[in-house]
């Protein structure tokens, strides 16, 4: 699903922008929040990765700028660490408002140290993920070292980091001197999951081996072998999100499974406040069914035509291929689409009618192998003999009764 823009005020009452992504076929089962590593921004490829695999699990995830960072207002010098905390906070406000308080924290580098602060303070969180983090936010200062005397003698300084200039002043340094994230994390009380690669040069593993060692239990610890601090390489971050979305599913609460039996093929369950997304069993699988949006669906499943239509393709390439193999034919693949409509009868004598439309399924046969025009056309009536092809064409009876509880 196409990500959201968002806004939401912090705490002095500047203007956050931040992106919300749902899932495309369910709605969220908990949400998760991202912060960003250090003068990064909410559109770094591998904060987009991990979102992308955080919502393919069911979470709803909004990443944003901090303050003074991307579409955010403000000024970044005038930040500091503890600035970026209560930005996570007025983030959580926000979802908790209009959706759901997050469940999930997620944090990339200094933004890693600043979901453990912001977790310990947010009750609703159950889970927080950090990504190659600090063991203290100070340690940041190492970025600017060539800096520090000038930022301690003049108060500030600017400092080129990946290749942008950023004002950093001395109450920022002094914030992060101020913040001992051991202590934090040993009160935490929350499942905490360290990423983290040995191969770190900007932050090295030893971080990650003194948050581990300070925290509670539960707690987890996942090496990102050969991964650089950023997540560069895209298969890093796309299974980086992964891993915390199967890690964060024993922590946070999941809705529990529709529970379907029934001595009949198919059933289908639908609650009052559902709209029209419909859950399903069919033989031994699981499947939603929904109409599209502009009906009034949410398009998280087919719509009930669509699994009709998708019954009559499925059954044809069966057939096909069958028929094909049993005379021993070179058929090495067949495409069946299928598309269902109302249209009017070829020969209606009422055209302008409505009532003179009938149901049509539009069916197109891609053939591939080494078949002559004789194969080919055989094959083609064998499609209509499909036994779902029969059904439709055939007199059909329903039989309805009411099921007594």
């Amino acid at each position: 699903m196409k990500p959201q823009k968002i806004f939401f005020k912090n705490s002095e009452g500047q203007e956050l922008v931040g992106r919300l992504e749902l899932p495309a076929d369910q709605h969220p089962h908990n949400f998760a929040l991202f912060a960003h590593c250090f003068t990064c921004n909410k559109n770094l490829s591998a904060v987009r990765n991990i979102s992308k695999a955080l919502t393919q699990k069911g979470f709803g995830v909004l990443r944003f700028d901090f303050t003074g960072l991307g579409e955010s207002d403000g000024d970044f010098a005038d930040t500091n660490f503890s600035g970026n905390v209560e930005d996570l906070i007025a983030a959580s406000d926000y979802l908790k408002e209009h959706y759901m308080p997050p469940a999930l924290l997620v944090g990339h580098s200094l933004g890693g140290a600043a979901v453990i602060f912001a977790g310990a303070q947010l009750k609703a969180v159950q889970a927080v993920a950090t990504i190659g983090a600090p063991s203290n936010p100070k340690h940041v200062a190492h970025l600017l070292r060539s800096k520090l005397e000038e930022i301690q003698a003049e108060g500030k300084a600017s400092v080129t980091i990946g290749g942008r200039p950023f004002t950093i002043k001395k109450h920022f340094l002094d914030d992060l001197e101020a913040h001992t994230l051991p202590k934090v994390a040993k009160k935490l009380n929350k499942a905490l999951l360290i990423l983290h690669s040995p191969q770190d040069s900007t932050v090295t593993v030893k971080n990650a081996e003194e948050i581990y060692h300070a925290a509670r239990h539960p707690k987890s610890f996942v090496s990102l072998d050969g991964a650089d601090h950023l997540l560069t390489n895209s298969r890093d971050s796309h299974y980086t999100g992964r891993v915390i979305a199967e890690w964060a599913s024993r922590y946070v609460r999941l809705p529990e499974a529709t529970e379907l039996s029934s001595k009949h093929q198919v059933v289908a369950s639908l609650d009052g406040d559902a709209g029209f997304t419909t859950d399903m069993k069919i033989g031994n699988h699981y499947f939603t069914a929904d109409e599209p949006v502009d009906f009034g669906g949410n398009d998280f499943g087919p719509s009930p035509y669509e699994f009709v239509s998708a019954g009559l393709s499925a059954c044809t390439v069966m057939t096909m291929q069958m028929y094909a193999r049993r005379k021993g034919w070179d058929l090495q693949n067949v495409e069946v689409h299928t598309s269902y409509s109302k249209t009017h009868a070829e020969d209606c004598a009422q055209c302008e009618s409505d009532t003179a439309k009938i149901d049509t399924f539009q069916r197109e046969i891609q053939l591939n192998g080494d078949l002559d025009e004789r194969q080919t056309k055989r094959l083609l009536e064998i499609a209509d003999r499909c036994p779902v092809h029969r059904t439709l064409h055939s007199e059909t009876q329903l039989i309805t009764k009411l099921i007594s509880r």
